[in-house]
């Protein structure tokens, strides 16, 4: 069983209810219709034209009997007026992102019709970010068919899309969250290593000096996690490597099963060299750092990729 299969092994039978606000689309729908097919998900839709089938709820947000506590509820909680909130809320992203913030919903998934920029922006302003956690962030699920002779192995690859040039406390932020990430997906102990050039001071650069300050902050943050760098990507995950660049030894040296970039940069050309020149799947993005599960999709997806992050996205909430 793969672990993709794994992951909605947690959604089958579950009843958790997906909001979808883009119901207008045609392979939203269809999505929609699979997940209560293969009882994945109670689908919600916004904007669907006629019955769009047994199991799926549509939804109207200035009609629906939520609406006024839904802007009592944001105005309360934002630098928004009660007219400046409801004018936010007849906007559906901003609606289904309040439906999973109250608990009326388990996860969120948008972006087939909308830019990715509007459902970040919708998601932050109503579900908002968990405790602890100051900037959202991204990842991939990485399945490497073979890692240096040793066999198969899946690793969670931080930030692969959002983060441009995060700072040390982003990076921080970055790590935690996917921590968790990995706590959930792989079904394993999170081991997490911060990339860079150099692997414990063996060079000298700003952009080490940011790594290394990210490491201390992920550490005194969050001590219960296995946290550690600044490592080379052999130093991380080739055990012979790390025993003789790490020589005083590491609970994440040479065992690590996330890999947290220093920028943008560095991770799409990572996940990218890893996926074309390692014949690796990379599935993803997710968003993470959410307090809720949030998913933006590409506006180029397909049915069978809104049904499967949709499916993802409520395992993700599973926990």
């Amino acid at each position: 069983m793969s672990i993709i299969d794994d992951l909605m092994g947690k959604a089958r039978g579950a009843g958790g209810r997906v909001v979808l606000p883009e119901g207008g689309d045609v392979r939203v729908v269809a999505a929609a219709r699979q997940l209560v097919a293969e009882d994945l998900a109670q689908p919600i839709l916004f904007g669907a034209e006629g019955n769009p089938g047994e199991g799926i709820s549509s939804v109207t947000p200035e009609s629906d009997a939520r609406f006024d506590a839904y802007v009592a509820e944001l105005a309360a909680t934002s630098k928004h007026n009660g007219e400046e909130a409801a004018a936010l809320l007849r906007d559906p992203l901003y609606f289904a992102g309040m439906m999973v913030r109250m608990g009326d919903a388990e996860g969120l998934v948008a972006g087939a019709a909308n830019p990715t920029a509007d459902v970040l922006r919708a998601g932050l302003k109503t579900v908002g970010l968990a405790e602890g956690i100051r900037r959202m962030s991204s990842f991939f699920l990485m399945v490497v068919p073979d890692v240096a002779g040793s066999g198969p192995r899946s690793f969670i690859f931080a930030d692969c899309a959002v983060n441009i040039d995060p700072g040390p406390e982003d990076l921080a932020d970055i790590a935690i969250a996917s921590a968790n990430t990995a706590a959930t997906w792989l079904g394993e102990t999170p081991r997490v290593a911060m990339l860079s050039f150099s692997s414990r001071g063996s060079a000298k650069h700003e952009h080490i000096e940011k790594v290394a300050e990210a490491v201390a902050i992920a550490k005194q943050r969050a001590p219960e996690l296995a946290i550690d760098g600044e490592f080379q990507l052999d130093t991380a995950i080739v055990p012979s490597v790390a025993q003789r660049k790490v020589p005083d030894g590491s609970a994440v040296a040479g065992q690590a099963n996330v890999l947290i970039f220093p920028d943008l940069d560095a991770a799409n050309i990572g996940y990218k060299l890893t996926q074309y020149m390692g014949n690796a799947q990379a599935i993803g993005p997710f968003l993470q750092g959410f307090a809720k599960p949030v998913c933006d999709l590409s506006r180029g997806a397909s049915v069978e990729d809104i049904f499967s992050a949709s499916a993802i996205t409520l395992a993700m909430g599973s926990d």
